[in-house]
């Protein structure tokens, strides 16, 4: 969501002063009425590595989404959009339900559908708008992401702690409506073309937005905004552990000792986002 200009506070974008330190890139891509996809994050990720590279310079990848991390790591396929198709979709889960729309992938493209739970009707969706749009099965774009091939990236993670990150969120949250966010939401909502889809399900925006919008109390949109970032940090920790490829350092080891046989000249990172 950092790609987005104005949406500064909640996407914990790096201040000025830090980028003035360290060069960054993909922040501020776009404004916030336009749509943004993995596709064209994994593009502009591309462009960033070629350029650094070019200046004879490595690259630091920090995420973040799994999905578009996956995207820059493993150079994923990904499919096109196909945006009449998935309108037409997306009417016909709201009057025939996603129960539906699965039978219809599983007639299609079994082996997709064996990999999506019936009920994700986003997931779903999106499958069958690249079936039927692109005229290929949906599964056949690339070896999925069950699949983790060798990779010229070294990754390094950080144990989830539940305990301590539902407390760090919380904290965090409040010092950003501190800060100012409820002001920077409300500047938002109120520019010419509003936010895009992608934009509005921004974690805390979207809540404050409710507010903001649609008259939910301000103490409700921010105990759900933080209650909804803990269950994507459950979502990211669920994703990222099952990735063979990552070297888990745990915080109070010495990290250089942990990274011993990883982090050395043949296996460093080159990926976006700090130079």
């Amino acid at each position: 969501m950092s790609v987005y200009r104005g949406m500064d506070i909640a996407t914990a974008k790096p201040t000025a002063a830090e980028r003035a330190t360290v060069p960054h890139h993909l922040i501020d891509l776009v404004d916030p009425d336009e749509e943004f996809t993995v596709s064209m994050f994994q593009a502009a990720a591309r462009r960033a590595l070629a350029d650094i590279a070019e200046r004879g310079g490595r690259a630091l990848l920090v995420g973040g989404t799994g999905l578009y991390v996956r995207a820059v790591v493993d150079d994923l396929d990904l499919p096109g959009r196909f945006p009449e198709v998935a309108a037409g979709l997306e009417r016909d889960a709201e009057a025939e339900g996603t129960g539906r729309l699965y039978e219809r992938l599983a007639e299609l493209d079994p082996l997709a559908a064996s990999r999506i739970t019936p009920g994700n009707r986003r997931r779903v969706v999106r499958a069958l708008e690249v079936t039927i749009g692109s005229g290929r099965p949906f599964s056949s774009f690339g070896p999925g992401l069950e699949a983790y091939p060798p990779s010229r990236f070294a990754q390094v993670g950080l144990p989830f702690d539940p305990a301590r990150v539902d407390a760090a969120i919380e904290g965090r949250f409040h010092r950003w409506m501190q800060s100012g966010l409820l002001e920077e939401v409300r500047a938002l909502a109120a520019r010419t073309g509003g936010l895009s889809r992608t934009a509005r399900q921004a974690l805390g925006y979207k809540e404050l937005l409710d507010h903001l919008e649609g008259g939910e109390p301000l103490s409700e949109a921010v105990e759900r905004a933080v209650r909804r970032t803990r269950a994507f940090a459950r979502r990211q920790w669920a994703w990222f552990r099952r990735d063979p490829r990552i070297t888990w350092v745990v915080a109070d080891e010495d990290p250089v000792l942990s990274l011993e046989g990883v982090w050395d000249g043949r296996s460093a990172p080159r990926g976006a986002v700090r130079d």
